[in-house]
């Protein structure tokens, strides 16, 4: 199944993604349940199969305003030097364990909507992603099991400014700008998805391909990502890793290639959708 997050006529909602329309699970999998991570939470995506089996698409995609997939995230949790490509580009020296940042879920925006481009900086870099939404709950999670704890997948834009980036030996002060972390159209559940190390995943500014490659390129694949992250800090129902961005970044171009105001930036990933949106720029709105 596929399922969004949405709002429609001023409430937030969510439902699956039909070839017809959205099916709205709205507060119909359990009385006040409004959002796709209390439903996550609540171990009830499998029951919406058959619910969405009896049921006609409520509404067209066009009569919803998409939000990001897990707009209320708990945790998002990022991974850098992920791919070999990417480490080599950097210059960075091998690690033996991931390299961990975070992002608030405030910073995110959805399929569609803009991306932003801030008045204090145009240092604006792309990073395709793929993003693993966590399902159940857990601590310690083995290796072997790690899969298991997963809700669905999705394409995720980790959006950069470089420069603020470099303001310490931390990433957080350029991961974490408003409208700057795309996450979208979908969530695929695991059973759509099959085997993620088959799917690719390809990063496009204004058509022109920047970042191609496969998961099966992941330094630290998604089981060993699950299984070291849960160590440090339990992981929850709607908690989202961020798994790494292929090299090709704009950033380490000659001369530097950043977004600006008017470009269109997708990351697609197969089986996972089309993740789109424009850049504007801050003082524009």
């Amino acid at each position: 199944m596929k399922f969004i997050s949405f709002t429609r006529l001023g409430n937030c909602g969510f439902g699956i993604l039909a070839e017809d329309g959205v099916v709205d699970l709205t507060e119909r999998l359990g009385p006040g349940l409004t959002s796709l991570k209390a439903a996550i939470a609540a171990d009830l995506l499998q029951g919406a199969s058959a619910f969405a089996e009896r049921r006609a698409a409520d509404f067209a995609l066009s009569d919803v305003t998409l939000l990001p997939v897990v707009p209320d995230a708990g945790k998002i949790l990022c991974v850098g030097l992920n791919y070999e490509t990417h480490r080599a580009e950097t210059k960075r020296p091998d690690n033996k364990h991931p390299t961990m940042f975070t992002r608030y879920a405030d910073s995110q925006i959805a399929h569609g909507q803009p991306m932003l481009l801030p008045a204090v900086s145009d240092n604006l870099d792309f990073e395709g992603e793929m993003a693993v939404i966590i399902g159940r709950a857990g601590r310690c999670i083995p290796e072997e099991r790690a899969l298991a704890h997963i809700a669905g997948y999705a394409c995720y834009n980790d959006g950069t400014i470089r420069d603020w980036q470099r303001h310490t030996h931390q990433f957080g002060p350029g991961k974490t700008f408003p409208g700057t972390g795309a996450f979208g159209p979908f969530m695929a559940t695991p059973d759509e998805v099959g085997d993620y190390t088959r799917l690719s995943i390809q990063t496009r500014l204004n058509g022109a391909v920047m970042q191609d490659a496969t998961l099966a390129d992941l330094i630290f694949p998604v089981e060993r990502l699950i299984a070291y992250i849960s160590t440090y800090t339990p992981l929850s129902a709607g908690d989202v890793i961020l798994t790494g961005t292929p090299g090709g970044v704009g950033d380490r171009r000659n001369p530097p290639l950043y977004m600006k105001a008017g470009d269109v930036i997708e990351v697609e990933i197969s089986r996972l959708g089309r993740l789109a949106n424009t850049v504007i720029a801050e003082t524009a709105l």
